[in-house]
């Protein structure tokens, strides 16, 4: 046999090896995916909450400290999403009378030059959905009852979620050095070093992410309620979310602004409101990214971009979320255990 062939040989069956594994990890996964969220909102919880739990433990016994950061965490979300809640009921009659106007001017706006549409067509076209509706309306309801199971799947992923993050806040690191003590003595030391750098670039990654959603959303509330577009404050709390998925949930959220600006105050606010996309991808690509998460996360934009549609294609919405943090975590441990190696043992401080 050709040594080139031997070689490629011995390439290949080492790459199906590995393929084969990585396709065993992610099966599990999938089948326990609702215990990997979990998991990982539990450490979301527990780096955002660490400093404070941190602070009030100076003076307070550790458990009462957890107990004071998690209440007070859970009560702040309680109360953004009533104050959702009361602002769109308290719009919810301006709202009505200004979809309906600004449907009326889109159809309007559709029938002039250069579209030119037939108007019998517009309104074949609302026939239609209202006859799609009637038709399905069985299709319909047992989606919404699937979606209330899918709600109570959630509220248990969270339910475990807000567990681990009490166990985390509270005795994280004992836990921690458990497992390192299970391992065998020759294994410790490099466990160790990966595990500080993985907790430390989660960390930063979670504080930046979170500080940059903020300042979006603020931007665009702002900016929302200046041009006087409806769900200003709706659509600033759908921006802070959607700022979890780098590079493409920010410009999907202020997308959903602009339909909504061009439904209730006309195509010139709706063009300012796209106008809003390229701005705060400027500030967010090119001010806020390189200030805040720089020191934690040192990736190149296009390997963001791969994995955010990678993580995404893996496991959808959640995928998107998790995959930038997974890779930053495991390229600052390859690059701890390179420098480890490099220099000899050494702990992070």
């Amino acid at each position: 046999m050709a040594p080139a062939l031997r070689t490629a040989a011995a390439y290949a069956w080492r790459l199906l090896v590995v393929g084969a594994l990585v396709y065993a990890v992610f099966s599990v996964l999938g089948r326990f995916h609702e215990i990997g969220v979990a998991l990982f909102l539990g450490l979301v919880g527990a780096a955002l909450l660490r400093p404070l739990v941190d602070l009030l433990a100076r003076r307070l016994p550790r458990p009462l400290a957890v107990t004071i950061a998690l209440i007070g965490s859970i009560a702040l979300a309680l109360g953004v999403l009533a104050l959702v809640g009361e602002t769109v009921a308290g719009e919810r009659t301006v709202l009505q009378h200004e979809f309906g106007a600004g449907i009326e001017r889109i159809e309007r706006w559709l029938e002039q030059p250069p579209f030119r549409l037939d108007p019998e067509a517009l309104s074949d076209l609302q026939s239609r959905i209202g006859r799609f509706l009637s038709s399905h309306r069985s299709t319909l309801i047992s989606t919404a009852i699937s979606g209330a199971a899918r709600l109570v799947e959630v509220l248990t992923t969270l339910a475990l979620g807000l567990f681990c993050a009490v166990f985390f806040l509270h005795s994280g690191d004992r836990h921690w050095r458990w497992v390192c003590a299970q391992l065998p003595l020759s294994a410790r030391d490099r466990v160790s070093v990966a595990g500080h750098a993985a907790w430390r670039t989660f960390t930063g990654y979670t504080h930046g992410i979170v500080l940059v959603a903020a300042t979006n959303s603020v931007l665009v509330g702002l900016a929302l309620y200046a041009l006087g577009v409806p769900l200003a404050v709706p659509l600033a709390l759908l921006e802070f979310f959607a700022a979890f998925v780098p590079l493409v949930g920010s410009p999907i959220a202020l997308a959903v602004a602009a339909v909504v600006a061009l439904a209730t105050k006309g195509p010139v606010v709706a063009a300012v409101v796209m106008a809003l996309i390229v701005v705060i991808g400027q500030i967010e690509g090119h001010v806020l990214h390189p200030l805040v998460l720089s020191w934690a996360v040192r990736l190149h934009p296009l390997v963001v971009a791969i994995s955010v549609v990678a993580g995404a294609i893996a496991a959808g919405v959640i995928g998107a979320v998790v995959a930038v943090p997974l890779v930053s975590v495991v390229w600052s441990v390859r690059q701890a255990l390179r420098t480890r190696n490099g220099r000899g043992p050494a702990r992070p401080s």
